[in-house]
């Protein structure tokens, strides 16, 4: 068992709970309008002028909207493997919210693994590590995998 320290890539985000892990958004106090990542200023929903937001774990299951690879190697913060090696991106519609989140896939599952409405979880995975520190971050698996 690893005994480096375990944390998320992005404070804040994401719950750390390695069994059912969350998204952190905000829910406005006003229109009930969902929000990931969290607003903290003003509601977005053109018929809402609420300014007070609470903080909500967002479903963690949902259905797969559209998804395509990432062939290029992103910009930081975002710390790519060296050699780079492209991964897949799946945008999922959660399920309560009924909002669209974008994120990487689980490693190991590619494009011709997906299909458009199929069940998708959120689960943690490592993004990175060096001798002392594993950074942690969300990603969609296949409920089926």
């Amino acid at each position: 068992m690893s005994t480096k320290k375990r944390e998320p890539a992005i404070e804040g985000w994401f719950t750390m709970d390695e069994d059912k892990p969350h998204l952190l958004g905000s829910k406005c106090c006003d229109c009930g309008t969902f929000y990931f990542p969290k607003q903290k200023n003003f509601c977005k929903n053109p018929a809402c002028e609420g300014e007070e937001f609470s903080e909500v774990k967002l479903s963690r299951t949902g259905k797969i909207w559209s998804f395509t690879n990432a062939c290029y190697k992103p910009p930081e913060p975002f710390v790519a493997a060296d050699p780079y090696v492209p991964y897949t991106i799946a945008a999922v519609e959660l399920e309560a919210e009924k909002m669209t989140v974008l994120g990487q896939v689980i490693t190991g599952v590619n494009v011709s693994d997906l299909k458009a409405g199929m069940e998708m979880e959120l689960v943690l995975e490592t993004l990175h590590e060096d001798d002392e520190t594993e950074k942690v971050t969300w990603k969609w698996k296949p409920v089926s995998a």
